[in-house]
């Protein structure tokens, strides 16, 4: 077994040389040959600096610069697409997901039962709100999509480099890898592990991230608003219905008033408020169809430092799909 590890980096020179040391000795250890791929998401700070003198330091490190901030979710689409081994590790750069529990998740795909693991904290290592918002949305979106799998989820994961082939044609700047994994395979699996606090700095996935990411998720890979869009339409005709046969009924039993400025305001507002709601659905899915349709890209690669890739990106290789346990 070959491993490709691949970390998106924003904001993270403070953490990336004591990251990199601990997980390259952790590599090392368990005799695999690996690399370590540093995606710097167009970070305003340092990082690119470090990252790319770790390149040039350690012989298994590559670092790419991206043009600018895509996100998480597309940083690591351009990680994977440069690695070269026959299973992808991504983590985070903040030493949440410590290196020494690596060996977990590779140990988890040894044989050929699972194709991707998850590794699920023993105890959460946010906040009480927090991690109560993540379960939530989670909980949501797998019943919401269909992708039973999105309640385990998250940036801890390990799978075989050839799910990649799933979405080998992707374009466009809403990137979703674990709806995108799913689409690769169903052999899923989770194995806990330790996770550790931050101790340098505040975590750019902030709440608002999160639910950013969930309604990419939910418009990008799902057509549940379109329907739900639908539903709110039949709802309002049939209660419009029932309104229009209550008006009639008043006006055969001789029971008709004039209907009064607050009543049909409010009827008015009512019909408005579904209109535009599906008005607003529909431009979602139609702006995003024009971000792709223009050519908006996933991302950019401003320069790679670091030994180059035994092969150039996207002519990948074709990782053994059940590797042996090495």
């Amino acid at each position: 077994m070959s491993v490709s590890v691949v970390i998106p980096c924003y904001r993270s020179a403070a953490t990336l040389d004591e990251l990199v040391a601990r997980l390259v000795a952790v590599l090392r250890s368990m005799s695999v040959r690996h690399e370590v791929i540093l995606v710097v998401d167009g970070s305003p700070d340092d990082t690119w600096k470090i990252a790319s003198g770790l390149a040039g330091r350690v012989e298994a490190v590559r670092a790419v610069h991206l043009s600018r901030n895509y996100g998480q979710h597309n940083a690591l689409v351009a990680g994977i697409r440069e690695a070269a081994m026959d299973v992808v590790v991504t983590m985070d750069d903040d030493l949440q997901h410590p290196p020494e529990q690596i060996p977990l998740l590779l140990a988890a795909l040894e044989g050929d039962r699972l194709d991707l693991v998850y590794g699920i904290a023993h105890d959460e290592e946010h906040g009480a709100a927090r991690s109560l918002a993540s379960r939530t949305v989670k909980f949501v979106l797998s019943r919401l999509t269909g992708v039973q799998t999105t309640r385990r989820t998250g940036a801890f994961r390990a799978f075989r480099t050839h799910l990649r082939n799933a979405f080998a044609d992707f374009s466009g700047p809403y990137a979703s890898v674990d709806v995108s994994l799913s689409w690769a395979t169903t052999r899923v699996g989770a194995v806990g592990v330790h996770m550790s606090r931050r101790t340098h700095g505040r975590s750019n996935y902030t709440l608002a991230a999160l639910v950013q990411h969930a309604v990419n998720m939910l418009f990008g890979y799902s057509t549940v608003p379109l329907r739900v869009a639908s539903y709110l339409g039949f709802v309002v005709g049939v209660f419009g219905m029932l309104l229009g046969g209550t008006v009639l009924w008043s006006f055969v039993s001789g029971n008709t008033t004039v209907a009064g400025f607050t009543t049909v305001a409010s009827m008015v507002a009512i019909f408005s408020s579904a209109q535009l709601m599906a008005i607003g659905v529909l431009g979602e899915y139609v702006g995003r169809i024009h971000a792709s349709g223009v050519g908006r890209p996933t991302y950019v690669i401003r320069e790679r430092a670091g030994s180059a890739s035994p092969f150039p990106a996207h002519a990948w290789p074709e990782p053994t799909a059940a590797p042996p346990a090495g």
